[in-house]
């Protein structure tokens, strides 16, 4: 079982759910469970799909890809959703393409440490993310004040900010749902 609640399999699906189930599809050809378990309601998980796109997977965005992958990840450890961070931690581990370096960041993250590995507007920003998951309610003005002093854009701390409330919304959706990675293609990024 891939979920805690009912989904619709492919072939017992509306016109409607089928053709967003094609919109769904990974550069695997495949539709995840964490879009599937949306089968009940196919207009949450047309909303899902696009947030996503737009957020993680936009040409205009600025912060690296690798980087928007890292911060995902890190929202996913600071949530517990194993769900998340199987996937997202390998695309950053793909985009960052060095297995060393890889393994530190993630022994970092882990340890809520990111200050063990990032300084700068990563670490900058890698903070925020924390307290934007943690803490939403203590946010305030300087908080991106010191964004922009470590480097950041507005733009960049807009698409942060996006990353890391996508991620909030998508793992409470996973762990509420008992979402597994079940007959998924673990990762984004086809390996060849």
């Amino acid at each position: 079982m891939s979920a805690w609640i009912k989904i619709i399999r492919t072939e017992e699906a509306s016109a409607r759910l089928k053709e967003i189930m094609t919109l769904a599809k990974t550069p695997h050809g495949t539709v995840d469970n964490v879009m599937k378990v949306h089968s009940l309601r196919p207009s949450t998980m047309k909303g899902h799909l696009f947030l996503y796109r737009a957020v993680l997977h936009d040409n205009d965005n600025t912060i690296p890809k690798w980087f928007q992958e890292t911060i995902s990840s890190y929202v996913s450890i600071l949530n517990k959703c194993e769900y998340s961070l199987a996937n997202h931690w390998a695309n950053a581990c793909h985009l960052i393409a060095d297995v060393d370096r890889s393994n530190k960041i993630k022994i970092a993250l882990e340890s809520r440490r990111p200050e063990d590995e990032f300084d700068g507007a990563d670490l900058a920003l890698l903070n925020y993310t924390a307290k934007l998951t943690l803490n939403p309610d203590r946010i305030i003005e300087s908080d991106i004040i010191h964004l922009r002093k470590s480097g950041v854009s507005d733009g960049e701390i807009l698409e942060a900010n996006q990353i890391v409330s996508y991620f909030n919304y998508v793992n409470r959706t996973i762990n509420g749902l008992g979402v597994t990675t079940d007959g998924d293609t673990v990762g984004y990024y086809n390996s060849g």
